[in-house]
């Protein structure tokens, strides 16, 4: 079976790459490799969820599903008073992610982790993700539950996902998780969606899936 983003061991032959980004007045070098997601550039979800984040993030973030680090080393390095974590079951992604986040100047605890499961101590006050869309629906909608359950009482998950691979219908299962949920931006078909507020129960039944959304989100 071939690798994916989303394995915990990557079996594909190393084929090392770096690339250079720009961001909030930082240039911010990034290594990376075969078996992660984007391997060659920063991918468009990254860059209109960095480019839609506050000016200002203070107090624990947590960046899910960080692959080799690009979300969360960009803006842990324009948000010097934050504390992050990165997390990912991607062994290969996580030690790209501690690298480059030395490398950039950022401190960061960095984690291997099925979802939350290396985390379940741990709460945050940001939660970013550029979910793994092709892990499927299910698994994503208890990524959104366990996000809920891991903030802080005003805490927000800020995440992006495409128009057609599911954004209108994960706006309306996070509306049953969080006080809050808007449309921050949508720029190039994707959507960055917003939640605040945690509910105090959340709702971790199995979503509905058209056959539509299936078709784009398991490739």
């Amino acid at each position: 079976m071939p690798d994916h983003y989303y394995t915990a061991q990557p079996q594909s032959d190393h084929k090392p790459a770096r690339f250079e980004v720009q961001y909030r007045g930082y240039t911010l070098l990034f290594e990376t490799d075969s078996g992660v997601f984007s391997r060659l550039e920063m991918d468009r979800g990254t860059e209109v969820l960095l480019h839609t984040l506050p000016e200002n993030m203070t107090g624990a973030v947590l960046d899910m599903g960080c692959g080799y680090g690009a979300l969360g080393v960009s803006l842990a390095r324009a948000n010097p008073d934050c504390r992050l974590t990165m997390a990912d079951i991607n062994e290969r992604a996580v030690a790209l992610a501690a690298a480059n986040a030395q490398a950039n100047g950022v401190t960061a605890e960095v984690l291997v982790s099925d979802g939350f499961t290396a985390l379940q101590d741990k709460r945050f006050d940001w939660i970013v993700t550029n979910p793994p869309i092709r892990a499927g629906k299910k698994l994503i909608y208890q990524m959104f539950a366990d996000s809920a359950n891991a903030l802080t009482p005003n805490g927000s998950l800020i995440l992006v996902i495409r128009k057609q691979q599911g954004a209108p219908s994960a706006q309306a299962y996070l509306q049953t998780l969080f006080t809050q949920v808007e449309r921050a931006d949508r720029a190039s078909g994707y959507w960055v969606l917003r939640c605040t507020s945690p509910h105090g129960g959340t709702n971790q039944s199995e979503p509905h899936c058209n056959e539509s959304e299936k078709a784009h989100e398991v490739q």
